[in-house]
């Protein structure tokens, strides 16, 4: 019997019905079987239960993107695509995290702006917060981010208002400001921020940025508004329930970097305020002195020695009396203000008061 006339016998094609119904026959025995449903009334009635059966084995696909996607598209993006004046290397961090964070507010909808946001930080003695809408913390991130404008001219306003204060002017300011203006204020201000940098490049770095209590250099102030930008990113997507990724590994070890650099300051400024214990051996600027060994594991990970005594001192290996390890994502929160020191879940060694000297100072980077 030739292979044909075997396809054609009605047993033949009726045990093909299953394979059938799966879509998993040849074309050949798929034109069998299909042509012999028009002449068989009972075959073609068991096709049809067949067909019914794997239609609930296999339920449609949603058509809802998934809402990640936009994001890695960018991230992906970002990443490939060649600039003709490229970003700096210190200026990518708030590129990508603007970005990021522009995309999630494209994303949601227009009541969505007013959902509450609980904002909080750590104000040197304990965990404070505050209730702000999407809208005001977008506004928050322009005033501040206008500090940096104004380092680089683009504003023409030379003032020493704190972060707290532009943000209390801003707020009173924005009654009645509809969100689509809000956002597009800060970012037309982030773009121009990014490009000047570009346009200035290495000149530009070490311009000093004054925050009010303290200054940064540009490539620093740059890094600081990356932090704050996913920090309040999260914040916003917390509240609209809203899938955020953190920071690439490379960018969250640069601004882990920033914080272990700022430690030693913040340690200093605590024990001015009363708010730390008196330091135990000063040294002189560039020497070595007491340190405390930060690991950070995970994303961001790295190992750096915090001078405890004197800001200028010299962390070294040799002079480590404590030792902490925290995860990176722990202590980027940590130094956020959204976990209060005494809760933070650190590995810790050696000198005890060293480690809290750290952790608190951490914390206390913090700011509304």
């Amino acid at each position: 019997m030739s292979t044909a006339s075997a396809i054609t016998s009605h047993p033949v094609l009726k045990s093909l019905l299953g394979a059938w119904a799966l879509a998993a026959c040849s074309a050949e025995e798929t034109a069998a079987v299909e042509a012999h449903l028009t002449d068989c009334a009972a075959c073609a009635e068991e096709a049809v239960r067949l067909r019914d059966a794997v239609a609930l084995l296999h339920p449609e696909d949603s058509l809802d993107l998934d809402p990640t996607l936009r994001s890695r598209v960018l991230a992906g993006a970002l990443g490939r695509r060649p600039a003709r004046i490229p970003v700096p290397g210190w200026a990518a961090p708030y590129e990508a995290e603007a970005a990021r964070l522009d995309a999630l507010l494209r994303d949601i909808g227009e009541t969505e702006w007013q959902a509450p946001v609980r904002l909080a930080w750590f104000d040197g003695r304990d965990a404070v917060s505050r209730e702000a809408t999407v809208a005001g913390v977008i506004s928050h991130l322009a005033a501040v981010d206008g500090i940096v404008a104004d380092a680089l001219g683009l504003t023409g306003d030379a003032g020493t208002a704190t972060p707290e204060e532009r943000t209390e002017t801003a707020w009173a300011a924005q009654s009645g400001v509809r969100a689509p203006v809000v956002r597009a204020a800060w970012r037309d201000q982030g773009h121009t921020l990014i490009r000047t940098a570009s346009f200035e490049g290495g000149r530009a770095a070490d311009l000093a940025v004054e925050y009010g209590p303290f200054s940064l250099p540009l490539r620093d102030a740059f890094l600081d508004r990356a932090f704050e930008c996913w920090v309040h990113a999260e914040d916003i997507a917390e509240a609209v329930d809203y899938p955020y990724e953190p920071p690439s590994s490379s960018h969250l070890h640069r601004m882990i970097d920033l914080a272990a650099r700022m430690l030693p300051h913040t340690i200093a400024a605590r024990r001015r305020a009363g708010l730390a214990p008196p330091a135990r051996g000063l040294v002189r600027a560039g020497t070595p002195g007491r340190a405390l060994h930060l690991e950070i594991e995970g994303r961001g990970a790295g190992h750096w020695y915090i001078p405890l005594d004197s800001p200028g001192a010299v962390g070294t290996p040799e002079e480590e009396v404590a030792h902490v390890a925290l995860d990176g994502l722990e202590f980027c929160r940590l130094a956020a203000g959204h976990i209060p020191p005494d809760e933070a879940a650190a590995g810790q060694l050696g000198d005890r008061e060293a480690v809290q000297d750290v952790l608190f100072a951490t914390a206390s980077l913090s700011r509304l």
